[in-house]
């Protein structure tokens, strides 16, 4: 083949090949733009944080809050899940995770009635697995910015996260291990929406399980979805471990959850998510719920 029949094909190649590259950069222009974003909002804790209740289904009255952290907004990440996915794969999730939990317990603490700091009521911190046992996490900070509070570390619960799947479990259940002798308590989150969540209770044996909201969005209407309750409460059953159902937001759907025996759950049709801690409250016209010996009544509409 001759010079001049290859260098006719380099140049032929060469619109795709800067077309390539232009997306590269371009791409690349954008991981900087929401890098920039991110360490802005640490730097200034542009986080608004805000509480949501999680409600005793038969009773009514509130376990706790689950604390949420939102970014403000911004063309970068147009929703918070776009946000998440993008600080869980860059290497600010070690500075960005522990600063989370300052802000979560910080502004619990700064925004909850006097009258109810000492009613017992717990905190659900989200917590991403990996950061827990990373060389770089340094064990006790939680500790000490509690006892700086003054909440007992009895009230906190850490919520583990799907975004990073656990990959040593027996390693991982170690530091779990440390953190409950510390007087903390265990939920897995999104429990029912893939093998990790279902693999992570066997070996991790969590205090709460929290079932995702894809499980209990329509459960009142789909077989499937409810075989799959019925396994996840058999489990809890036999290990001892309270379920929170996520998501509930019609009152067919928290009617059918109260009819199953599910203990707890959280969702806009028991409260949404406030700056304060407020009380969640089940709402009306009532609806049944099975006791021991016949039916009494529950408030159940939004």
């Amino acid at each position: 083949m001759n010079k001049t029949g290859t260098l006719s094909r380099k140049l032929a190649a060469l619109p795709q090949y800067l077309r390539y590259m232009s997306g590269r950069v371009r791409d690349e222009v954008q991981e900087l733009g929401r890098l920039a974003v991110l360490l802005d909002i640490m730097e200034h804790e542009l986080l608004d944080t805000y509480f949501q209740p999680i409600l005793h289904l038969r009773t009514g009255e509130t376990l706790g809050h689950e604390a949420l952290n939102r970014p403000p907004a911004s063309p970068q990440f147009p929703s918070t899940e776009h946000f998440y996915d993008f600080a869980g794969r860059t290497d600010q999730m070690f500075r960005f995770e522990p600063y989370c939990r300052r802000m979560s317990l910080s502004r619990y603490m700064e925004r909850l009635p006097e009258a109810e700091s000492g009613n017992g009521e717990l905190l659900f911190v989200n917590v991403q697995p990996g950061v827990l046992y990373d060389p770089r996490h340094k064990s006790g900070e939680t500790l000490a910015y509690l006892k700086k509070l003054g909440l007992a570390p009895e009230r906190i619960v850490f919520e583990l996260t799907e975004r990073q799947a656990v990959q040593d479990y027996v390693r991982f259940e170690k530091v779990l291990s440390h953190y409950r002798e510390q007087g903390f308590r265990i939920a897995v989150d999104d429990a029912g929406s893939g093998y990790n969540s279902l693999k992570t209770l066997v070996y991790l044996k969590p205090e709460f399980i929290k079932l995702d909201k894809s499980l209990i969005r329509g459960i009142h209407t789909s077989r499937e979805q409810q075989e799959l309750l019925g396994l996840v409460r058999e489990y809890a059953d036999r290990s001892s471990t309270r379920v929170i159902a996520e998501g509930i937001e019609t009152a067919p759907e928290l009617h059918f959850l109260q009819m199953a025996g599910v203990e707890y759950g959280q969702g806009y049709a028991l409260g949404r998510p406030a700056h304060r801690p407020e009380r969640g409250a089940l709402p009306s016209p009532v609806l049944p719920y099975p006791v021991k010996g016949g039916c009494k009544h529950v408030s159940s509409d939004r």
